[in-house]
């Protein structure tokens, strides 16, 4: 005869998000997202437009006039940025043996890609092809004299 003994009520202790799982949906969404936002960029700009004599300075300047090419760039930067950190730090987590190192190396990938983020953010926000106190022969042709 065997007894039963009840496990005594254990102190409420408050769930930790599930990281693992957030990184690996997030690879899985991010991932074909990107494909879509490359290959229709890669297409727009390439195949549609006269192709790679096409773009330059201006270019750029024109098609980040448009808010709407602002935000689809913004949303790529951002996408390639996080998916690839992430993929750097599952490599990290798997390949690295001391915990001090995997702490760093990650603390490391994440100032970086926050970084590039910010810097990638304000370029594409403050982009501005005809500065107000540039010198004439240094500005693009497309820009009124001042």
């Amino acid at each position: 005869m065997s007894v039963i003994i009840e496990t005594p009520n254990q102190p409420r202790t408050r769930k930790r998000a599930n990281w693992e799982k957030y990184g690996w949906l997030f690879m899985r969404v991010s991932g074909p997202l990107l494909i879509v936002l490359v290959f229709t960029h890669l297409v727009v700009n390439l195949v549609l437009g006269d192709g790679i004599t096409a773009i330059d300075f201006a270019f750029v300047a024109g098609k980040w006039a448009d808010p709407f090419w602002q935000v689809w760039d913004l949303a790529m930067l951002w996408l390639a940025m996080i998916h690839g950190t992430n993929g750097m730090r599952t490599i990290v987590n798997d390949y690295t043996s001391r915990e001090t190192v995997r702490v760093r190396l990650n603390y490391t990938l994440w100032a970086v890609c926050g970084l590039l983020v910010l810097l990638g953010t304000l370029v594409i926000f403050t982009f501005d092809p005809c500065p107000a106190n540039g010198a004439a022969s240094l500005l693009p042709s497309f820009c009124p004299a001042r």
